[in-house]
């Protein structure tokens, strides 16, 4: 038998030899994805799916339609509970997205690589702290009377703890809260981003004449957009969920923040003060289908999961 001849059945005998192993292979994947599928149905699919059953019927179970949303949007909370949440949106995405990107771009040129460390660290200490305990450390620290920086808060006429609560100061102090203990966490995911960029294509920047802040608008960010857009479609989603800080800061003041201040304490009075489960679901759904849009919407201009072309 000539080497033609031999050569066929020893490509075709390596073939059938890999072939089982490239199926243990792909089940191993099907393995490591199950743990995550199993959760994801019992605590995402399925109670989304339980919120619109809630959502479409009665407390006897009588299909309703869309009774339960429209009797939740005629309530005179539900509008300025989700003004409340909207404003609060659009101040907390146009700060994280310009200061994590920002601070991101810095801490990549301007800073040392071990001072950079330090920095990323420092940033990321607040996000460990869970949400109620960031709420405490701010209660403290907006409190004229024990607060460090009282000077600062007295200057803006702010002399007492009720008038830094004051209902227009809401929106800002909870953007600040959330930017605190979020903020660090997306700098560190944008300065890993910006790393990935190649270093020749800045050094063909700096080669072209383009300065720092050139190549960071033209070159760097652009080379991001999908993680910027990734970032505001989750702070987006993390915003409509706003529901510790409002609570608390409502408990803090004696009532002098309302206790449906947020869409989600709406849907709280209406699930455990009022016994009403098929309204609760009702803002929930309208929550879902808020999220779902925006995201729709970042996705589908943002071309978030096109694959890069090799």
């Amino acid at each position: 038998m000539t080497v033609l001849e031999t050569e066929p059945l020893a490509v075709s005998s390596r073939r059938r030899g890999t072939a089982p192993r490239r199926r243990g292979r792909s089940k191993v994947g099907y393995y490591f994805v199950a743990g995550y599928a199993l959760l994801l149905t019992a605590f995402g699919i399925f109670p989304t799916l339980y919120s619109f059953y809630l959502a479409l019927t009665n407390d006897r179970g009588q299909f309703t339609g869309f009774n339960q949303f429209v009797k939740v949007a005629q309530d005179f909370r539900f509008v300025p509970a989700f003004a409340h949440m909207l404003l609060y949106l659009v101040m907390w995405l146009i700060l994280l997205v310009v200061l994590v990107v920002l601070v991101a771009l810095v801490l990549r040129t301007r800073v040392r690589p071990g001072t950079s460390a330090l920095f990323r660290f420092l940033y990321y200490i607040p996000g460990a702290l869970a949400g109620v305990a960031s709420v405490l450390v701010w209660l403290f620290m907006l409190d004229p009377d024990v607060s460090p920086v009282s000077w600062l808060l007295e200057s803006m006429g702010m002399h007492s703890f009720a008038a830094v609560l004051a209902p227009g100061n809401l929106p800002v102090i909870l953007v600040l809260i959330a930017f605190w203990t979020g903020a660090g966490g997306w700098m560190v995911v944008m300065y890993g981003a910006l790393n990935n960029i190649p270093d020749e294509v800045l050094e063909a920047a700096r080669m072209d004449g383009a300065g720092p802040w050139r190549t960071a608008w033209h070159i760097q960010i652009p080379m991001i957009r999908q993680w910027i857009v990734y970032m505001a479609i989750m702070a987006f989603a993390t915003g409509t969920q706003l529901f510790v800080e409002p609570q608390l800061l409502q408990t803090a003041s004696l009532g002098r923040v309302s206790p449906t201040w947020s869409p989600n304490q709406l849907a709280y009075v209406y699930a455990f003060q009022q016994g009403d489960f098929n309204g609760a679901a009702a803002i929930s759904v309208f929550l879902l289908v808020l999220g779902l849009v925006a995201a729709g919407l970042l996705v589908a201009r943002s071309n978030l999961f096109k694959l890069d072309e090799k």
